[in-house]
């Protein structure tokens, strides 16, 4: 496989491929010709990660194996720990179809690692059944140290917002910045270390993967382009913390804790196809409208986690990026609108076309199914009366929404104990006023 540097560390590039790595310290780790030796090169022991039932279509297969100086096996009983913010339990608040909530960004507490600084803030479905998502807020100023956290229930697409994370995992090490994205596959350990206030969102699905979206009509080449997805190249440490390394598992939404005497980041040599990855969004081929009207928002999904019904998704990733604004005789921003699907939105950073004041980087809204949404007033008397000149659009903003055919609740946290809440959504639109003109087809005319 071909090895990228980038930020001073290798990866090797492909969305979904077959790899293979191995830590030069220790040539020749892999195994020649099979998977599980009788004696594995430098006695290490083989250990296979699966990531989809053995019997899966061969397209939609996913393991990997692992050549470790001793199996993750080797570790005391686990025993049940305080889950602090972390739930599943989507029935808390009664329901609500007004617009939002809309959220402030949110703030730090004292000092946090990731597994205490988790904060559920919406979701639906059920893990015991693999079927649903739920959406998180990380907020930590503390590194994870001689602790790791892995996740039985799915899989974890961690949006850093604020602040740099160093991510150790067992195929490798990955550095993550804001307008970077990973995703941790389920079932594989993980650490990280953080170097300031750090803050970000994590969409967690049950049961399925994240695959790259069908292109369609759009053809074989666009969006989010398989070679731009990188995988950590395998690094181990032999080192030694008798009784002190603290293992992490959230099961069945509650959290879990085992103590070992050695990192679990002790993994020589592995090759598969089930791996973590990462992606710069500045990648991201933009497609995008350019004669009239808009194109549905789709067109921006980077990753999908798709449901047995075709083409409706568990959830979808998408983002919005600086592009260009063509379209003629067009209103440019979002439309008002109102859809099956539950929309949660994010930022990044900068400020999001259709709501300048209010929506902020490192806060978030949440539309439900059907509930309307769109333009705030200022935007929408800008737009109507903009000169429709090519023009620049989201420049040094990234803004981004998780979407999900599945109908959101929000947590007690999210509504009350994060203390973010805006009251005062709804007012963004209470300055509209009816424009209509009866007598005059042309508005134009009445200008």
């Amino acid at each position: 496989m071909v090895a990228f540097v980038s930020c001073h560390m290798q990866y090797i590039s492909g969305f979904g491929n077959e790899c293979a790595s191995e830590d030069p310290r220790c040539p020749g780790a892999l195994p020649e010709g099979q998977n599980n030796p009788q004696v594995c090169p430098y006695n290490l022991y083989a250990e296979q990660l699966s990531g989809s039932a053995f019997t899966c279509p061969r397209s939609t297969n996913k393991r990997s194996w692992l050549y470790r100086i001793l199996p993750s096996v080797s570790h005391k009983p686990f025993e049940f720990i305080d889950q602090g913010h972390i739930t599943h339990n989507w029935d808390e608040v009664d329901p609500d179809p007004n617009q939002g909530p809309r959220l402030a960004a949110f703030t730090f507490p004292s000092c946090a690692g990731l597994s205490q600084g988790l904060h559920t803030l919406c979701g639906a479905g059920d893990i015991r059944s693999n079927n649903g998502l739920a959406i998180h807020i990380f907020l930590c100023n503390t590194s994870m140290g001689n602790r790791c956290f892995y996740n039985s229930d799915g899989d974890l697409l961690i949006v850093p917002q604020k602040g740099k994370l160093l991510i150790y995992t067992e195929f490798g090490k990955m550095l993550v910045q804001p307008n970077e994205i990973c995703v941790i596959q389920r079932g594989m350990r993980f650490s990280i270390d953080v170097f300031e206030e750090t803050r970000g969102y994590i969409l967690e699905v049950y049961g399925v993967h994240f695959e790259l979206p069908d292109l369609g009509p759009i053809g074989a080449n666009g969006l989010a382009n398989p070679r731009d997805f990188l995988i950590p190249v395998a690094w181990y440490e032999d080192r030694q913390v008798p009784g002190g390394y603290t293992v992490i598992n959230k099961y069945q939404g509650k959290l879990f804790a085992a103590k070992q005497d050695v990192s679990p980041f002790n993994v020589v040599a592995w090759h598969g196809n089930y791996t973590p990855y990462k992606y710069n969004l500045e990648n991201f081929m933009v497609i995008n409208s350019v004669a009239f009207d808009h194109a549905d928002p789709s067109i921006f999904t980077v990753l999908t986690a798709k449901s047995v019904r075709p083409g409706v998704a568990i959830a979808d990733f998408v983002i919005f990026p600086p592009r260009w604004g063509v379209a003629d005789k067009t209103f440019r921003p979002p439309y008002y609108h109102r859809n099956c699907m539950s929309e949660f939105m994010g930022l990044i950073k900068g400020h999001y076309e259709a709501k300048q004041g209010g929506f902020l980087p490192g806060g978030g809204s949440l539309h439900s199914p059907m509930t309307p949404h769109g333009p705030d007033a200022n935007c929408f008397e800008k737009a109507s009366k903009a000169k429709l000149a090519p023009e620049r659009i989201a420049d040094g903003t990234m803004a981004f929404m998780f979407e999900s055919s599945l109908n959101i609740a929000v947590t007690k946290w999210g509504l009350k104990t994060s203390n973010c809440l805006d009251e005062n959504y709804y007012k963004c639109w209470e300055p509209l006023k009816s424009r209509f003109t009866p007598n005059s087809r042309n508005p134009a005319e009445t200008n």
